[in-house]
């Protein structure tokens, strides 16, 4: 898919979200937030749902929440427009309450195709309903600040979840507030090894490993060749000097 159809296709799920009534959410809407960002990006951020001010103005993460967001991401070097920005839904809870399971499931779909068409190395995801949607069963308490393989059908296929509170979630507690700061750092380590995971499948789904040979009797085996002695300095980490930004694909 080159960049221009991948923004087409983008704003055509956008034009779909922006007429949706699949759900209940719809009728109390302002206007619905499909989500905005860069379509060539490797990063994927997903809350849990508009708030008052994204109901107002069609946008993600556009209140005192957002603000915090971008100050997150600025704290890496990155900006908003490096990454893209969504959520599980797409149309504000009444009162910002937390969304329901069936508004999720009607939701989901938009989603899952907007993450097919951006196909990210990771998700980031920004609260516990957003963590559901990728890792159901996970604590955030216990799984912020890592990144691990996605268990349902969102995905990312080959590529990794990062796990972190919601921005709005510091507003209400403060010590949230220095727990985000203090895990940001992690989100472009987490990117560095989803990039080597995709690297390492696409390795492997391109040259298969041959089958083994059958089993020989015992008499016949070759004796194993003794190991090498470990040589000093082999065991030493290899550092990236890749931009963990974005890259255009």
């Amino acid at each position: 898919m080159t960049p221009d159809e991948r923004r087409k296709a983008l704003d055509a799920i956008a034009d779909e979200i922006r007429d949706c009534t699949r759900c209940r959410l719809h009728e109390g809407r302002t206007r619905s937030v499909p989500g905005e960002g860069n379509a060539e990006t490797e990063v994927v951020l997903v809350g849990e749902g508009p708030g008052f001010n994204e109901d107002r103005q069609g946008q993600p993460f556009v209140g005192a929440a957002g603000s915090f967001l971008t100050e997150l991401l600025g704290t890496v070097g990155w900006r908003r427009d490096d990454v893209f920005i969504t959520n599980v839904v797409k149309c504000r809870p009444p009162g910002n309450r937390d969304p329901e399971p069936d508004e999720i499931g009607a939701c989901t779909p938009y989603l899952r195709r907007q993450l097919d068409v951006i196909d990210p190395a990771l998700v980031v995801t920004l609260g516990r309903h957003s963590l559901g949607s990728f890792l159901p069963g996970a604590r955030i308490g216990q799984v912020h600040g890592t990144a691990r393989p996605g268990t349902t059908e969102l995905g990312p296929e080959t590529g990794l979840v990062f796990a972190m509170y919601h921005p709005a979630a510091a507003l209400h507690q403060g010590s949230l507030r220095q727990t985000l700061l203090d895990d940001a750092p992690a989100i472009p380590v987490a990117l560095l090894d989803a990039r080597e995971r995709r690297e390492r499948i696409a390795a492997a789904e391109s040259h298969p490993q041959p089958a083994l040979p059958e089993a020989q009797p015992a008499a016949e085996l070759d004796p194993q060749p003794a190991l090498p002695e470990a040589q000093p300095g082999t065991d030493q980490l290899t550092l990236f000097t890749r931009d963990a930004r974005t890259d255009p694909r």
